[in-house]
């Protein structure tokens, strides 16, 4: 059974400032925390039965869990349908060094603002080998439960980090690309296998300060040229194309 005041510190967690504040963040659903569990100790865990049963090689000794019904989850879960099993995990804290790109590719984000897209961005580059991503301090937070979730458990594998983004793109000496209406047809481009792959907010693009730090400009191009269609891309989507671009010419 799970109790009433843990119930309200869950749904606590939905808000950022009380993630910073108990320095944990909320996992749901069998695939995610069966991820999640491969590489971190949960701070608590509630599971009905079935998961329990089969997943109790996961669980590490000592384990905080409650076995609950599907109607306790519904109570306590932030999903609209609750699947299972939720993992209140630790927020975790990685040392950013300025050195990074210089010797693999990374991933820039600026400014982008849905979690939805963050999530699925950070599984783009668990997908594509890349394995931070570092983000300007108005990117959504990947560890809110929507972020949380469509990252589908590449957060057991790719490191999340937030800073000045202008400042440490300067600091690290490292190529620079960014997507860009008036870049260069990524197709026709050199590409390199280590430094920054910037992109920008889903209405606005990259910010003035990044835009001028920016030495490679990209451009995704429409098929066929010249042909009305939609002004751009979804950021997520255009993200997978760049990465699987760079990749494929390491082949």
């Amino acid at each position: 059974m799970i109790s009433k005041a843990r119930i309200k510190m869950i749904h606590a967690l939905e808000a950022r400032k009380h993630r910073l504040r108990e320095g944990l963040f909320v996992a749901e659903g069998p695939r995610l925390v069966n991820e999640m569990l491969r590489s971190a100790r949960p701070a608590y865990l509630a599971a009905t039965a079935r998961w329990l049963s089969a997943n109790a090689g996961l669980l590490p000794p000592g384990c905080p869990a409650d076995e609950v019904s599907e109607d306790e989850l519904r109570q306590a879960s932030l999903l609209r349908a609750p699947q299972q099993v939720l993992a209140l995990l630790p927020l975790p804290r990685y040392r950013l060094e300025a050195t990074l790109p210089q010797t693999s590719l990374c991933l820039a984000l600026d400014g982008v603002q849905d979690p939805g897209n963050m999530g699925t961005i950070v599984r783009v580059a668990d997908w594509f080998g890349i394995g931070d991503v570092i983000c300007s301090h108005d990117t959504a937070d990947v560890f809110g439960p929507k972020a949380v979730q469509a990252t589908m458990g590449a957060l057991a594998r790719v490191r999340v980090h937030y800073t000045d983004l202008p400042h440490y793109i300067c600091q690290s000496g490292a190529p620079v690309w960014g997507t860009m209406l008036d870049g260069q047809d990524i197709y026709s481009q050199p590409l390199g296998s280590h430094g920054l792959i910037v992109m920008g907010n889903e209405g606005n693009g990259l910010s003035p300060r990044v835009r001028e730090l920016v030495g490679h400009r990209l451009l995704i191009p429409s098929f066929p040229p010249g042909r009305p269609t939609t002004d751009s891309l979804n950021v997520a989507i255009a993200t997978s194309i760049v990465c699987a671009e760079f990749r494929r010419r390491q082949q």
